[in-house]
């Protein structure tokens, strides 16, 4: 039989104390709570400067593979709106804290497909930084692609919190959808889901902007082709384009029937627009702020600045309580 000091010694030890903390709900909490505290405590031991530099060369190495007018800049932006995009003022979930977006089942999501090309590249810069969290990683990266490509300074605080799983995701359902049928439903659509997170119109139509930057793929979303014809340059184009170019449905793809969903392509074909860009300029309130940006690229910049510096806050606290 065991001495009665050699038995508290081991309920005590270490090892014991893990076990429980992982094992039971409580402990459980209280272990992301420590875990939360410590990443506080670290995360000012990220070099910025260093950072940034080793995504805008993760960046240009991978346009050189690709050598073909494509890069990650889109896909970067993309990740880093829809980390933060699944946020509610209503109750305060979602947003950007936490990383979620690695996690199923938000990393399954139909509206994050491919955004595991996104994640995967940026596991080359999480091993230089270590002591950066996913969620300031996924949106960070999103910063300097928009002002690698051009664009406007974008501002921006680090202290996102990783979650350990994606056990508080919100629910499916938070990220917009390109088509749902008419402009008008897609409209109604479009300011249910920018209106969830606490933003206007002008804001809506001002982030969908972005949309110059990348493209879509039909082995993703199922839409084909960029939007810009220089898609790793952050501009006002996509404004002026919708208003001074002929849109029409997209029926034919390299000599054959078109089977994707429906979308809309300039005369050329070389571009195209989703039923969500569409509809912006078939409704009246909307119509009136791509007007204003198609005239204006630098009041563009402005107003992008501060909106996506708000969209990529949504959702951060210093702890994750939710």
């Amino acid at each position: 039989m065991y001495p009665k000091s050699k038995i508290l010694g081991l309920v005590w030890s270490p090892y014991a104390i893990i076990f429980l903390a992982m094992s039971i709900p409580f402990f459980n909490v209280k272990l992301q709570h420590f875990v939360n505290n410590i990443q506080v405590l670290i995360r000012h031991k990220v070099n910025v400067s260093k950072l940034r530099q080793d995504i805008v060369s993760h960046i240009e190495k991978d346009m050189q593979i690709r050598n073909d007018g494509t890069s990650l800049i889109g896909t970067f932006v993309r990740l880093s709106w829809h980390s933060a995009g699944t946020y509610s003022q209503i109750d305060g979930t979602g947003g950007s804290n936490g990383g979620r977006i690695r996690f199923a089942p938000e990393k399954n999501w139909e509206a994050n497909a491919g955004l595991n090309v996104a994640m995967e590249a940026l596991e080359e810069i999480k091993v230089k930084h270590p002591f950066l969290s996913y969620g300031d990683l996924y949106t960070f990266a999103g910063v300097v692609s928009v002002e690698y490509a051009g664009g406007p300074t974008i501002p921006y605080q680090f202290g996102r919190v990783d979650a350990m799983d994606g056990s508080k995701s919100p629910p499916d359902g938070r990220l917009p959808d390109a088509d749902k049928g008419s402009f008008e439903k897609t409209s109604a659509h479009m300011r249910d889901i920018f209106y969830r997170m606490g933003f206007n119109d002008r804001e809506m139509v001002c982030l969908i902007g972005a949309h110059t930057l990348g493209r879509c793929h039909r082995d993703r979303s199922g839409y084909w082709g960029p939007w810009n014809k220089a898609e790793n340059k952050f501009n006002n184009a996509l404004f002026s384009f919708l208003l001074n170019m002929k849109w029409t449905e997209k029926k034919t793809h390299e000599g054959k029937w078109w089977n994707g969903p429906l979308q809309y392509e300039n005369p050329t074909g070389e571009l195209m627009m989703l039923p969500s860009c569409m509809a912006m300029i078939h409704d009246e309130k909307m119509l009136k702020y791509v007007e204003m940006y198609a005239n204006d690229q630098e009041l563009f910049y402005r107003d992008f600045s501060i909106v996506y510096g708000k969209l990529l806050s949504l959702g951060f606290h210093d702890h994750d309580k939710k």
